[in-house]
């Protein structure tokens, strides 16, 4: 539900929103043609032919009690590598740990108990973000698992993380993509495909179902935070006045990350709440 906390942390309306939105990236790119497209453009060495949607926004969740995925986009491709696309508005400051956290959820979804680890395919997680993760100016930065004592080996687990800066300055990736991602950053371009997709993005628009699942995926989100905010304040309440804030405070980051709720929430939650600045508030969360 990520793609709901942006809205509402930004109050973007339906008829506002674009394709940084998540969720209407989602949509948008269940057209396969789009959706391959723009992967030819990130990983153009793949030479893909053809993609397949195994399911539209996956959610990955093996047990009552595990933390759920829900992924933006999920396919594969004619030779079962898999691809995972996420459109992330806001640097969280765990980016780099989700990618951790998904890619065992997805590994574990590609084999079976008692199969050959030989039977887990390539996979690539890519987030496409307007912002700069690692403020070095670059367009994109691709990892993958090296030997540290010798560059040259590489692991060959087949595990690709690879993150998009819409607002890199480094002549660094090809006209195509850069074209892409000025339009994620709000630039004007010709560009075909960027055209392409901002005719599809009008289109998913005026799509009545889509609006009235983004609409009830939204209110239920804040019934959540709500219902998390609630909770919280009502077990500090109990507690007694300094001793009470600090446990209110833990009681409410509790109930919040149990509704799933991510952590730059959290922090403008405790602020409101609690009178505490920005930096109190993320010391706490951080502990």
């Amino acid at each position: 539900m990520k793609e709901l906390k942006n809205q509402i942390e930004v109050g973007t309306s339906w008829e506002e929103l674009g394709i940084c939105n998540d969720f209407l990236f989602g949509k948008v790119m269940q057209n396969p043609e789009l959706c391959k497209e723009l992967l030819k453009r990130i990983l153009p060495e793949l030479e893909i032919e053809r993609i397949e949607y195994p399911e539209l926004q996956k959610t990955i969740k093996f047990d009552a009690d595990a933390k759920s995925v829900r992924l933006d986009v999920y396919v594969r491709d004619e030779k079962q590598t898999i691809y995972d696309i996420e459109m992330q508005v806001t640097d969280t400051k765990e980016l780099a740990k989700r990618t951790r956290f998904y890619q065992s959820m997805i590994d574990l979804q590609m084999i079976d108990r008692g199969e050959s680890y030989k039977q887990l395919k390539p996979s690539y997680i890519i987030f496409i973000c307007p912002f700069d993760m690692f403020d070095k100016g670059r367009h994109l930065y691709t990892f993958q698992n090296i030997c540290k004592e010798d560059h040259k080996i590489l692991l060959k687990d087949e595990a690709t993380k690879i993150f998009l800066n819409a607002h890199g300055y480094m002549d660094d990736v090809s006209k195509e993509l850069k074209a892409f991602l000025d339009y994620v950053a709000g630039k004007s371009t010709e560009d075909t495909f960027v055209k392409k997709l901002e005719l599809a993005v009008k289109e998913a628009k005026r799509n009545r179902e889509w609006r009235y699942e983004y609409m009830t995926l939204l209110m239920r989100d804040q019934e959540n935070i709500e219902q998390g905010i609630k909770q919280g304040m009502e077990q500090g309440i109990k507690q007694g006045m300094e001793q009470g804030i600090k446990q209110g405070i833990e009681a409410l980051m509790s109930s919040l990350r149990e509704f799933g709720v991510e952590d730059d929430m959290i922090v403008k939650k405790i602020q409101e709440k609690f009178h505490v600045s920005k930096e109190e508030a993320e010391k706490c969360v951080k502990r």
